[in-house]
């Protein structure tokens, strides 16, 4: 459950999120779980690849849709749960590995802004949004 200083944060810290970021972490969760790459074969997978960034920016907007929604991410986000369950059929653990990866992004970008209470913050918040996600596989 987020509590309200959570909301804060992840606001606070979200106005610092770039689009590339969804990119990045992307990119990241294909090197470091080759198996989600099954997903994208119609994809260039290479380092930088327009087609990476295009949907990294996909992955921004919806994340900031969620931060603007944090109190009903069902509701927020349930065309893009009906997408991946009904007709993309991604296997809901992808959700947390892109989620670990966009947290490294941030980290990464971040610096000492991304502090242990962001950290705890950003993952209460990801679970949260992969977990909503995944609803509709139930």
């Amino acid at each position: 459950m987020l509590t309200a200083e959570d909301k804060k944060l992840i606001q606070q810290t979200w106005t610092k999120v770039q689009e590339d970021f969804g990119g990045e972490a992307l990119e990241r969760m294909f090197i470091t779980y080759p198996q989600t790459k099954t997903y994208f074969p119609h994809f260039d997978l290479h380092h930088g690849s327009e087609q990476i960034r295009s949907h990294g920016k996909k992955v921004v907007n919806a994340l900031g849709v969620a931060v603007k929604s944090m109190d009903n991410l069902s509701q927020a986000l349930s065309e893009l749960s009906n997408l991946h369950a009904y007709n993309l059929r991604v296997d809901p653990v992808n959700f947390k590995l892109l989620s670990q990866c966009f947290q490294v992004v941030l980290a990464v970008h971040l610096g000492n802004d991304y502090t242990a209470e962001v950290h705890s913050a950003f993952d209460k918040f990801l679970s949260a949004v992969a977990s909503v996600l995944a609803e509709k596989y139930r």
